[in-house]
C-alpha cells in the first residue's frame, strides 16, 4: 500500500489540547463531581485536584487550542512540506476554520488524513469537540455509518504496529529510532497546559505543534523509503 501511496494526497495533522479550566478549584461544582468520578476510575492513586492536569486529554473535560495541518508536495525527487496552524482561545472559531480546511482538502477516497495515534486520539477528539461546539463535521471526520475501510484515515502508530495490537510507541521514540530530529526539544505535551494558562504563550505551543507535524511527515517519508525532508523545504504559512 505505502509503495503506491502518493503523499500529495495526504494531509498530516496534530492537535494540542488543555483542560477547560486552569485548575480543579475553578471547576463548577457539577463538573467537579464529574471529574471526581473520572479521576477515581482513571487515576485511583491520585486525588482529583492532583489528576486534573490530565483532563485535557478527554474531550468532555478539555478543549482544542491548536491544530496544525501539513501538506506534502514534490521537491524534485523529494518532498517539501507546508504547515498551516489554527490556534487561539476561541475554540469554536478555531474548529470551524479547521473543518473548512479539511473539507477543502479531502474531496475523494484517495485523499487521507494522517496523524500519530490519530485513530485513538486526534480524530475522535476533534470530532467530539466539533459536535459539542455545534461545528459541522468535515467529511473526513464524519464516520457515522462508514465501514473501517471507508475511512480516509492513516495512522503512523497503526502502521508501526504491523498487526501487534498490544504495543504503543510514542512519536518521540519513533523519531529517535529513525534518526529524525526530536519534536520535544523545547516542550512536551505535559507542559502545554501550564504554558497556555500560566504564560499565555500560544506562539510557543503552535511552534511545538508544527514540530510534531514535521516529525510526522518525516516519519511517513521514512516509512515509504523515500529519504528525508530537510528543514529548508519546510515552511509555515
Amino acid at each position: 500500500m505505502l509503495e503506491n501511496l502518493d503523499l500529495g494526497n495526504v494531509m498530516a495533522l496534530d492537535i494540542e489540547t488543555v483542560p477547560q479550566y486552569r485548575n480543579y478549584q475553578e471547576l463548577p461544582e457539577h463538573w467537579k463531581k464529574l471529574w471526581d468520578k473520572k479521576s477515581a476510575l482513571k487515576y485511583p492513586n491520585q486525588l482529583p485536584h492532583e489528576s486534573y492536569n490530565s483532563a485535557g486529554i478527554y474531550a468532555e473535560f478539555g478543549k482544542v487550542i491548536c491544530v496544525s495541518l501539513g501538506l506534502f508536495s514534490r521537491w524534485g525527487k523529494a518532498y517539501q512540506l507546508k504547515i498551516k496552524s489554527y490556534y487561539g482561545q476561541d475554540e469554536k472559531k478555531l474548529l470551524a476554520d479547521v473543518s473548512d480546511a479539511l473539507d477543502k482538502f479531502v474531496k475523494s477516497p484517495i485523499q487521507l488524513l494522517l496523524a500519530h495515534n490519530g485513530k485513538e486520539f486526534d480524530f475522535p477528539y476533534l470530532s467530539r469537540r466539533m459536535v459539542i461546539n455545534q461545528v459541522k463535521l468535515p467529511i473526513v471526520l464524519d464516520t457515522a455509518g462508514k465501514k473501517p475501510w471507508e475511512l480516509n484515515h492513516l495512522d503512523t502508530l497503526e502502521l508501526w504496529k504491523f498487526g501487534d495490537f498490544k504495543a504503543y510507541t510514542s512519536l518521540e521514540l519513533l523519531a529517535a529510532a529513525f534518526d529524525i530530529p526530536t519534536p520535544k526539544d523545547d516542550i512536551d505535551g505535559s507542559m502545554v497546559s501550564g504554558i497556555y494558562y500560566n504564560d499565555g504563550d500560544l506562539e510557543r505551543i503552535k511552534t511545538y505543534c508544527e514540530k510534531d507535524v514535521a516529525t510526522l511527515a518525516r516519519l511517513m517519508v521514512k516509512f515509504k523509503g523515500e529519504g528525508e525532508i530537510p528543514d529548508s523545504v519546510i515552511t509555515s504559512v
